[in-house]
């Protein structure tokens, strides 16, 4: 194991196609610092595009850094060899050699470093039932399945024992079940090699089901750094409040009214009001905009006899153990999370509710959270 530390690290490719509107010579990372304990497990999670894949490159030295420092241990390797700097790196693409039987796979590189046979044998031994590939070893690459072929992928990374363990969108190619299962599979295996591990993803669930620690990027960008807990419950702006969480949170712009010595939250073109917290009243004023977010669990449909706005259901999904329901609000819907079994068709009146202790406040400009005072 190892401690990892980025060091306000930047990436820049000088001949990279510009964008309309991007500046010139925009960085693919920008500013990037990170710091990553002995054993933990960190996700770094954003939209295809983000700079997360060219951060995880830097780390194992396949890519050149622009500016910054990496630290791995007590050292920094910024001009280590990428075979020098104790990496296991498992590709989003498997990357296996057709010809080799899955022992010769995971064997590779340590017969790379004159390993003698029998300490190549002892490991492999040790790691194949770990990641439950021990009985595919006589087999070739193109006789496994997707699963089995990102197994042999990991087991090849770990089996030269190293300090820190890269793995690029691990799951990517597999279907959803088969993700489900090898997410689990991963988990365990951190769980019992203890190796300090970085995942890159741009899969929310995949990211907040496996890791100690986020860290979510936005063009090249660090957003926020934290627990899954963390980032769920205090996203610190608008992007991360809506990236994070299935289904996304509902981000929707409101009205602030005073109401004798009350303020509530009018939404646009609804006829729904929300109290406004009190935690909220020094930083809001009779008729200010601001982004209101709330999660789809804390809207409620709730009985005729309660205070809440009477809507009309615009979707109805029936998703099995629960339901979604939308409601037409503006030019954007609200949504809402019930486990309740009763039966809505578009068109229903109901009357609903929003759990107003539960919402966060964004800057309409900048997309910034509003801290209550």
């Amino acid at each position: 194991m190892a401690k990892l530390l980025l060091k306000n690290l930047y990436k820049r490719y000088e001949n990279k196609k510009r964008k309309k509107g991007e500046a010139l010579n925009a960085f693919a990372v920008n500013n990037f610092s990170l710091e990553c304990e002995d054993g933990e497990f960190i996700g770094i999670l954003g939209p295809s595009g983000c700079g997360k894949t060219t951060t995880l490159r830097m780390i194992a030295g396949l890519e050149d850094i622009t500016d910054g420092e990496i630290i791995i241990g007590d050292t920094v390797v910024n001009n280590v060899a990428p075979h020098n700097r104790g990496i296991g790196l498992a590709f989003e693409d498997y990357a296996l050699y057709p010809p080799l039987t899955v022992y010769e796979n995971i064997a590779f590189n340590l017969r790379a470093k004159h390993v003698k046979n029998e300490i190549i044998k002892a490991e492999i031994n040790r790691i194949a039932p770990l990641l439950k590939v021990d009985d595919l070893l006589h087999m070739k690459p193109g006789k496994l399945s997707g699963g089995q072929k990102q197994r042999v992928n990991i087991a090849r990374a770990i089996v030269r024992k190293p300090q820190l363990l890269l793995l690029d969108e691990p799951m990517s190619h597999l279907d959803g079940k088969m993700r489900q299962v090898l997410r689990t599979e991963i988990k365990r295996l951190h769980n019992e090699i203890m190796c300090t591990t970085i995942i890159v993803t741009h899969d929310q669930l995949e990211a907040m089901s496996l890791v100690d620690k986020l860290a979510i990027m936005k063009d090249g960008e660090l957003q926020q750094y934290g627990t899954p807990f963390e980032v769920y419950d205090n996203p610190v702006n608008e992007f991360v409040a809506g990236f994070i969480g299935e289904p996304p949170m509902n981000i929707l712009t409101v009205e602030v009214q005073k109401k004798e010595s009350s303020f509530f939250f009018k939404f646009q073109d609804a006829n729904i009001l929300i109290p406004v917290p009190q935690r909220f009243y020094s930083v809001v004023q009779d008729g200010m905009l601001v982004r209101l977010g709330v999660r789809p669990t804390d809207v409620l449909i709730v009985g005729e006899d309660s205070k809440g706005s009477d809507v009309s259901i615009s979707v109805f999904e029936n998703l099995g153990e629960e339901r979604k329901i939308s409601f037409r609000v503006g030019e954007g819907f609200l949504t809402l999370i019930t486990s309740d079994d009763k039966r809505y068709k578009q068109g229903d009146i109901v009357k609903l509710e929003v759990k107003s202790e539960k919402t966060h406040l964004f800057d309409v400009k900048t997309g910034e959270k509003i801290i209550a005072q």
